[in-house]
C-alpha cells in the first residue's frame, strides 16, 4: 500500500501512524468524502455516509496494516462526542412532543411487538441452526443500542463483544435496507418511518432519518430509548419462555 502513495502523502501517513492524529484525521477526511458522495447521490439508500465511512476506514486500516489500537488513539476524541450527540436527540423530540404524546399508546405497542419479534426470531433461528447458547444469547439484544445491548448480553450469559458486532451489523443492514422496505411497504408517514428506523437500526438509522426529516429523527431517538427499556425487561422473560 505504501508503494502506491506519492512521496509527500507517504511521509504524511508515516508521521500520522505514530501520532494520535491518525484516527482523528482519517475519520474526519473519510467522513467528509462520504458526505460528499451522499449529497451527489441524492441521499440514496446505499450512500449512507456512516456506512460508507465504516467500510472505507476498515479497508484503509487493513490495507496500510494499521492496528485498530493506533487508530483509536485519535478516534477516541470523536467517540467522546457520542454522548453529547445522543443527548442532542432530545431537541427534536421536545419539538415533536405533542405528536409523541398523542400517539404514545401506539408507539409502545409497536416498540414492544418489534422488540419481541427482533429478539425472538434471531434467537430461534440461531438455535435451530445449532448455534451455541452464548451466540444465541448474544444475538438477542442486537436491535438495541450498543451500551445497553452489551449490558443485557453480559447479564444473561452472552458475550458482550460479540453482541457489539451483531449490533453494528444489524444497524448497517437496517440503515441500508430501510428505504427499500418503506417503499415496498408504502410507509409514507415520517413518524412511522422514524420509529421503525430507530427500532431496527438504532443510531445509524436515526442519524439517517435526521438528515431526511426532523420528525422522523425525533421518533427514531424515542425508539432507541424505549426499545432499550423494553428489551432489558422483556429479553430475560423471553429467554426463559423459549427455554434457552
Amino acid at each position: 500500500m505504501h508503494s502506491l502513495l506519492a512521496p509527500p502523502f507517504l511521509h504524511v501517513w508515516v508521521y500520522l501512524q505514530t501520532q494520535p492524529l491518525l484516527g482523528l484525521s482519517a475519520t474526519l477526511v473519510v467522513w467528509e468524502i462520504a458526505c460528499l458522495v451522499d449529497r451527489r447521490a441524492g441521499h440514496a439508500a446505499l450512500s449512507n455516509p456512516t456506512v460508507l465511512s465504516i467500510i472505507a476506514l476498515a479497508i484503509l486500516l487493513l490495507a496500510t496494516h494499521t492496528s485498530y489500537t493506533a487508530y483509536f488513539n485519535g478516534a477516541v476524541y470523536i467517540q467522546f462526542l457520542l454522548g453529547p450527540a445522543t443527548v442532542a436527540l432530545a431537541v427534536p423530540m421536545y419539538a415533536n412532543w405533542p405528536a409523541i404524546k398523542q400517539n404514545f399508546l401506539a408507539i409502545m405497542v409497536s416498540i414492544t411487538a418489534g422488540s419481541v419479534v427482533a429478539a425472538g426470531s434471531a434467537m430461534l433461528i440461531a438455535h435451530a441452526l445449532g448455534a451455541p447458547r452464548v451466540v444465541v444469547i448474544s444475538l438477542g439484544p442486537k436491535s438495541v443500542t450498543t451500551p445497553i445491548a452489551m449490558g443485557i448480553s453480559q447479564n444473561l450469559g452472552g458475550q458482550p463483544s460479540l453482541t457489539a458486532v451483531f449490533v453494528m451489523i444489524t444497524a448497517m443492514i437496517g440503515s441500508l435496507a430501510m428505504s427499500l422496505v418503506f417503499r415496498l411497504g408504502r410507509v409514507r408517514d415520517w413518524r412511522a418511518r422514524g420509529l421503525a428506523a430507530g427500532m431496527a437500526a438504532h443510531g445509524l438509522g436515526t442519524s439517517r432519518m435526521l438528515v431526511l426529516n426532523q420528525t422522523a429523527g425525533a421518533f427514531g431517538g424515542l425508539a432507541i430509548g424505549l426499545n432499550g427499556i423494553v428489551t432489558s425487561v422483556m429479553l430475560p422473560l423471553l429467554v426463559n419462555v423459549l427455554g434457552l
